[in-house]
């Protein structure tokens, strides 16, 4: 599996977890988190291993140590996962590598 479908998989799990969720008064929350995931996992999806984005989350970790595991962007990645709200796919992407160097500190 390449990166970018590992990163695909990855928030598309992250977007059914939410759509799993069964919360009174989110008004929508959870449905607008799994919409923006699943948006995000299709452009990943597309983007090639050699990506300046995928190069991004791997420097930052995301890949494990040697870059040739599974997408797991660790507890602050989750986070900021979790809790996105949309905004462009690339956004998020580019969110996640700042998000971890901050909680790394």
């Amino acid at each position: 599996m390449s990166r970018s479908e590992s990163l695909a998989a990855y928030l598309r799990a992250q977007a059914w977890r939410r759509l799993d969720r069964v919360e009174s008064k989110d008004e929508g929350r959870n449905a607008r988190t799994a919409l923006a995931l699943l948006d995000t996992a299709a452009y990943a999806a597309r983007l090639p291993d050699d990506d300046p984005l995928i190069l991004m989350l791997d420097q930052a970790g995301c890949f494990g140590p040697l870059g040739c595991e599974g997408f797991d962007p660790g507890e602050a990645g989750d986070r900021l996962i979790r809790h996105w709200q949309g905004g462009e796919p690339h956004e998020l992407l580019l969110a996640l590598p700042s998000a971890i160097t901050t909680a790394g500190q």
